[in-house]
């Protein structure tokens, strides 16, 4: 009971910080982007050079500087969408992919978004909402992607204990959030994560049901 006293309490504390959009541009302008490594994720890309069909519709939500994407493009992909909530994310990107057909930016809030994809990648997205809204990002997965479709990438499998993001967990809070809308083919710890979150992340790869 103590223990679950303490998740509660957290759980509250996250909850009352407003991670609205004035809240991520700030974190842009102010260059408070300490999720962005610089690169792409090495777990993402060894998936992405398995995939065959460079036609598959791909959406990265909470995209950031959109590394994952940069990757994409090079492989040869030519369906991929981008969505940030913040404004300077956004100006950025559009000067990074200024001009290319294959990739389509959207300054939009991820839970209002409408549209069809074969593939979402998940890099540090989940980890950036407050875990009030968790179901609510899996029921929004699952209704925006089509038949089969997955989401692959990487997951934190480490606590935090702040009342902003990132915000952290564990396999076993995770696998009841998806397990009901998804087939669960992958959670395991990631052995290629990069060195800082070495132990600390775990891949995933759900289908939908």
């Amino acid at each position: 009971m103590e223990q679950e006293n303490k998740t509660e309490a957290c759980c509250i504390t996250q909850c009352d910080v407003p991670m609205d959009q004035k809240y991520w541009d700030t974190r842009w302008e102010k260059q408070e982007t300490g999720w962005d490594i610089g690169y792409p994720t090495p777990a993402i890309t060894k998936y992405i050079d398995e995939i065959v069909d460079k036609n598959t519709a791909i959406l990265i939500p909470g995209c950031g500087n959109a590394y994952e994407a940069e990757y994409l493009v090079k492989q040869g992909f030519t369906n991929i969408t981008l969505i940030d909530i913040a404004p300077k994310a956004v100006e950025n990107l559009k000067q990074k992919f200024e001009n290319n057909p294959n990739i389509t930016i959207l300054l939009e809030d991820f839970f209002e978004h409408k549209g069809g994809y074969d593939l979402v990648i998940e890099q540090t997205f989940f980890s950036a909402i407050p875990p009030f809204r968790r179901k609510e990002y899996a029921a929004k997965m699952h209704d925006i992607l089509k038949e089969n479709g997955r989401i692959v990438g990487v997951l934190f499998d480490k606590q935090f204990n702040n009342p902003f993001p990132p915000f952290g967990g564990c396999p076993c809070e995770y696998r009841p959030i998806f397990e009901n809308l998804f087939d669960i083919k992958t959670m395991e710890a990631c052995y290629n994560s990069i060195p800082p979150r070495q132990g600390s992340e775990v891949f995933i790869h759900f289908i939908k049901k």
